[in-house]
């Protein structure tokens, strides 16, 4: 029998992959275990205080406003995103078993996509909401009625979901035929599209349009709507108040500011090598640390969060 033609051999090669390997944090064993009981009190506080301010929203009548509605949202979307990826790397720094099949990275990519791109339309949705309150408060009670509110947050969610489809779509496409070591803690992207044997033009071209769509526009809404929160603010005749006010935005937009601005470098700007060195560290950032400090910014140093949780501490 005659050897099949080198063509064919090489695309079954390249068809043969079945798993790739997340080298997560693997080039510091020593360091295995104090970086799983680290991600794992992250993972529980962070579980923890979204999941508190949900049924605080949902059971006190006194939380039903567009504010917290949108609050109880992201707190919703924050739960999910920590979920789809600090458990997966959990257990690997437990039992040291990196692999995860192509299928599972697929599904881990279309969730953490979605649920990132429904982050800023919901972060906007949430500044438009506090620009409307603050600057045109006669208004606030028309505008942002029930009906609007559920619009955006629906929109937010479906939006994300369904424009997420498309990539991956593109990417069950793409042929991995080796190495199949993924240089990062979860499955993103980039280091799966640089493991592509195809041509991944398009997809390079689909994954910053995708980006840029998804991450400027909010942004440029959210930044805007503080820009006249700010104005506003310094208007406040009493030092107090303005005070007050400042406390509030400032600890906002630093949360703002480090998700946008991690995702920008990663998924935005030019990938020079040394922006690529740093990339687990820039996502570690959108991925962990904004789903922790957004229920203690937003809700949890809030007088009306405070008052609800005294007010279930007495009923119970």
């Amino acid at each position: 029998m005659e050897n099949p033609p080198r063509t064919l051999v090489k695309w079954e090669n390249q068809t043969s992959i079945t798993e790739f390997i997340l080298l997560g944090f693997g080039n510091h064993p020593e360091l295995q275990i104090f970086l799983f009981l680290l991600f794992l009190v992250i993972y529980i506080v962070t579980m923890a205080g979204n999941i508190l301010i949900m049924v605080l929203v949902v059971s006190d009548q006194h939380l039903h406003t567009p504010m917290y509605f949108f609050l109880g949202n992201l707190s919703c979307l924050e739960t999910c995103y920590t979920s789809t990826i600090l458990p997966r790397m959990l257990a690997s720094l437990l039992t040291g078993d990196r692999t995860i099949s192509v299928t599972g990275c697929l599904v881990q990519l279309y969730f953490f996509g979605s649920l990132v791109d429904t982050e800023c339309y919901l972060l906007a949705a949430m500044s438009y909401d506090r620009y409307l309150a603050i600057c045109k408060p006669l208004h606030y009670g028309t505008r942002m009625n029930n009906r609007f509110c559920f619009q955006l947050a629906a929109g937010s969610w479906i939006s994300a979901f369904l424009a997420v489809i498309i990539v991956i779509f593109l990417m069950s496409q793409l042929i991995f035929c080796g190495p199949n070591e993924i240089d990062h803690f979860f499955c993103d992207l980039t280091p799966m599209i640089k493991l592509s044997c195809s041509d991944t033009h398009k997809m390079e071209l689909v994954t910053f349009w995708g980006s840029v769509l998804f991450t400027l526009p909010p942004f440029l809404l959210t930044m805007t709507s503080y820009v006249y929160i700010i104005i506003a603010i310094l208007r406040i005749p009493s030092t107090a108040g303005k005070k007050k006010a400042f406390s509030i935005c400032s600890s906002h937009l630093i949360v703002v500011t480090i998700f946008y601005g991690t995702l920008m470098i990663v998924y935005i700007l030019p990938k020079t090598e040394m922006l690529q060195e740093l990339n687990k560290v820039f996502s570690l950032c959108y991925t962990v640390l904004t789903p922790l400090l957004n229920p203690l910014i937003y809700s949890l140093r809030n007088k009306d969060v405070k008052a609800s949780l005294g007010r279930t501490g007495r009923n119970h």
